[in-house]
C-alpha cells in the first residue's frame, strides 16, 4: 500500500517523480484499508537530512501491501541546524509533544553525527532518552540505526561502541543466523549490507546486553539483532535503506574534504562496491587532483555520473523484506486504537506470544 502525503512535505513529491505509488489523503480516507502510524525520528546533520527522509520513506513504502502509511519525521530541538534546516523542519516536521499526544504504531530513529567520543556528551542524548523512554511504553516497536543503536545500546544496556582500526565502509555480505525469527522469515539467508562508521558493538557486546542477533557477517559483524523480548527494540547497525548512489557520494564528499585540506590522506575506496573498472578511472582522477593541487590549480570534480551507471545495488530487496516482515507483525500486534500498543491479553514483555512465535 502507499504512503499518505498527509502535508506538503517535498519528499512527498520527490518520490511521486521516483515512480512511488504516494496517495492523496481525500483519497486515503475513501479507501476501507487499515492506517499505519510510523514515526521517523531524524537525527542526520543537514546535509544528509532529505536524502535520510528519502530513504527511510521509501523503504517504508515498498515494504508491504497491508496499510497505508503515514510517516510522521520529527526531529530533536537540541541538535545543531543551520538556518535552512531549522526551517524545513519547523515547516515540515511535527514538534515530538504533537508526536507524544497522537501517538504511534512504530518508530525509526536514525544515525546522527557526534562530535564526542563519549556519546553522553552529545546535545542529542538527553532528548534521545526522552524518545526511547516514551517509546517503549508507547509504541510497539522502534528500530533504531546506527548511531541510535550505539546509543541505546550505551544508555540502556551499558555496552559502549568501541573504536575501530580504520572506517567500516562499502557493501558486505551477512548471513541469518536466527532463521525463526518473523523479522527475518522468507529473506534470503544471505544478503549485503552497506556499512558506514567508525565505530562498532561487537556479538559479545549484544549477547552479554541479553539481546537476539538475526544477522551479521564476518566482515562487518552484527548488523540485524532485537531486544530481549524479540520485537520491542530492533537494531540496525549496518545501512539497508542506502541509495544504490549513497556510499559514492559519501566517497564524493570525501574527496572534496580531501582538496579542502579537511582530510590528511587521500579516502580509499568504500569495500565490495566499485567495480575494477571504474576503480582505475577514479585512480586516475586521483592522479589528476593530485597535480592539480601540486601546481595550485582548481581540482577537477570526481566523475559521479559516469561511476553511477555501473553501480550494483545488492541490499535494497533483501533490506524491503525486513520492512515488510517488520510492518506485517506491527500491523498484527498493534490494536485497532493506535494509543493502545498491545491487543488484549498479550503480556507487553513477550509481543511474540500473539503470533504463536
Amino acid at each position: 500500500m502507499p504512503i499518505v502525503a498527509h502535508n506538503d512535505l517535498p519528499t512527498f513529491e520527490r518520490l511521486r517523480a521516483e515512480g512511488q505509488n504516494i496517495l492523496d489523503p481525500a483519497r486515503a480516507h475513501q479507501q476501507d484499508i487499515r492506517e499505519l502510524h510510523i514515526g521517523l525520528c531524524n537525527m542526520m546533520p543537514d546535509s544528509a537530512l532529505a536524502a535520510t527522509e528519502r530513504q527511510f520513506f521509501r523503504l517504508v513504502g515498498q515494504s508491504n501491501q497491508i496499510a497505508q502509511f503515514y510517516v510522521h519525521p520529527f526531529s530533536l530541538e537540541a541538535l545543531p541546524r543551520r538556518a535552512e534546516a531549522r526551517a524545513h523542519i519547523q515547516r515540515y516536521y511535527q514538534p515530538f509533544e504533537r508526536i507524544r499526544e497522537d501517538g504511534l504504531d512504530a518508530l525509526i530513529i536514525t544515525g546522527a553525527n557526534v562530535t564526542q567520543p563519549d556519546l553522553s556528551n552529545e546535545a542529542f542524548w538527553e532528548p534521545l532518552i526522552e524518545v526511547v523512554d516514551w517509546a517503549l511504553e508507547n509504541v510497539t516497536s522502534t528500530l533504531c540505526s546506527c548511531l541510535a543503536t550505539h546509543a541505546v545500546l550505551q544508555f540502556r544496556y551499558g555496552q559502549r561502541r568501541y573504536g575501530l582500526p580504520r572506517k567500516r565502509w562499502g557493501v558486505y555480505p551477512h548471513r541469518v543466523v536466527d532463521r525463526v525469527h518473523p523479522l527475518v522469515a522468507n529473506v534470503n539467508t544471505l544478503f549485503d549490507v552497506p556499512h558506514s562508521r567508525f565505530n562498532e558493538i561487537g556479538r559479545e557486546q549484544f549477547d552479554a546486553a541479553g539481546l537476539r542477533v538475526l544477522a551479521e557477517s564476518d566482515g562487518a559483524g552484527v548488523h540485524l539483532a532485537v531486544s530481549e523480548d524479540g520485537f520491542r527494540l530492533v537494531f540496525f547497525q549496518g545501512h539497508p535503506e542506502y541509495d544504490t548512489v549513497s556510499l559514492l557520494k559519501e566517497y564524493q564528499r570525501e574527496v572534496k574534504r580531501f582538496v579542502a585540506r579537511e582530510r590528511r590522506d587521500y579516502p580509499p575506496f568504500p569495500e565490495n562496491y566499485i567495480r575494477l573498472r571504474d576503480r582505475a578511472i577514479l585512480e586516475e582522477h586521483r592522479t589528476r587532483i593530485l597535480t592539480a593541487l601540486d601546481r595550485g590549480q582548481t581540482a577537477p570534480q570526481v566523475p559521479e555520473a559516469r561511476i553511477a551507471l555501473s553501480l550494483d545495488n545488492t541490499w535494497h530487496d533483501t533490506a524491503e523484506g525486513v520492512m515488510g516482515n517488520w510492518m506485517g507483525v506491527i500491523y498484527q500486534l498493534t490494536h485497532s486504537d493506535r494509543r493502545l500498543p498491545f491487543m488484549p491479553g498479550v503480556d507487553p514483555a513477550d509481543p511474540l506470544r500473539l503470533l504463536g512465535r
